[in-house]
């Protein structure tokens, strides 16, 4: 345990700006953690922090020493598309999370792969062994994962190059008129919902999405989306915001209706991942099936309208 003590030489400042003035190694989001566990005091006392200290008041400030983390293998039954001694390619279930995070320390796929394959690259860290990309907890389909950081590095680069290239399937709602099109908006944290992204005008980082309308339902669309960026939620987010959420997304739609609840989160499945291998460069081509839950939805929205607008490209 680290402890710092302070005397406050004003009146009137929050606590937790105080604090974070005198320990500039520390985020606020943890100085605030510190004050909200009891290891922040004020003359003594547990306070908020929003807490106005007075001059000469005594702040205390008690650091935990962090505990080792480890993220024990785990044996969860993986849909492997296609496996070497460099990468594994993974059809990921919906509702799986891809890498521990604060909170949650099993049940993910890093725990899966750690018991499948033993050896995995260690550039991301402890948390995140042989993730080169990442799905959301509630997007299905495909990704690769690295077991070497050789070839972690040659995928890393394929995606931030689009050497690489990922297809995704969505449901959306509403119908798009245009048969393809692009969408340009930098993506960044909401301004006001942290949990959310947003595209934003001046902040955020780039982002491009390209899309083509495969089949066109009453009130729903089937699109296919080609990522040029890897953003966190990217489709999810510049679907909504050109006014096609997708259906069943928790975040970004409010378009609440009772085929929301057939679907567990967004109607959205990574289908396809073209890469050169990161070691013989031969190009590969991985596709993972719709999944059922999908095309449940696929069929009913063919039933209520006898066919769809079907276009073969996928």
């Amino acid at each position: 345990m680290e402890t710092y003590e302070y005397r406050s030489e004003q009146d009137g400042q929050r606590l937790d700006l105080f604090v974070a003035a005198q320990l500039d190694k520390l985020s606020r989001s943890n100085i605030q953690k510190l004050i909200a566990t009891g290891n922040v005091s004020v003359n003594g006392k547990n306070v908020k922090a929003n807490h106005r200290i007075k001059y000469s008041d005594l702040i205390r400030v008690s650091i935990p020493v962090p505990q080792p983390l480890t993220i024990k293998p785990e044996n969860i039954p993986l849909n492997i598309l296609y496996e070497d001694s460099d990468i594994i390619v993974i059809n990921k279930c919906r509702g799986m999370i891809v890498h521990p995070a604060p909170g949650v320390y099993s049940g993910t796929l890093v725990n899966a792969l750690l018991y499948h394959c033993h050896d995995l690259s260690g550039i991301n860290g402890i948390i995140r062994p042989g993730i080169v990309h990442r799905l959301d907890k509630d997007t299905s389909g495909v990704m690769v994962a690295a077991k070497t950081d050789a070839a972690h590095l040659s995928l890393a680069k394929q995606i931030s190059s689009k050497t690489a290239t990922r297809c995704y399937l969505a449901i959306v709602n509403g119908n798009i008129s245009e048969t393809a099109g692009q969408i340009n908006g930098n993506i960044g944290r909401h301004p006001v919902d942290r949990k959310k992204m947003a595209v934003l005008i001046d902040k955020g980082k780039p982002a491009t999405t390209l899309f083509k309308t495969l089949e066109h339902f009453r009130q729903y669309t089937l699109v296919k989306c080609r990522l040029l960026t890897g953003r966190t939620h990217q489709i999810r987010v510049h679907m909504a915001y050109i006014g096609h959420p997708l259906l069943g997304d928790p975040t970004y739609s409010k378009c609440k209706k009772p085929l929301d609840k057939l679907i567990m989160g967004q109607a959205l499945h990574s289908y396809t991942l073209q890469l050169h291998h990161p070691v013989t460069g031969r190009e590969m081509l991985f596709t993972a099936p719709i999944p059922d839950d999908m095309n449940h939805l696929i069929n009913i929205l063919h039933n209520e309208i006898g066919c769809g607008k079907n276009d073969s490209a996928y």
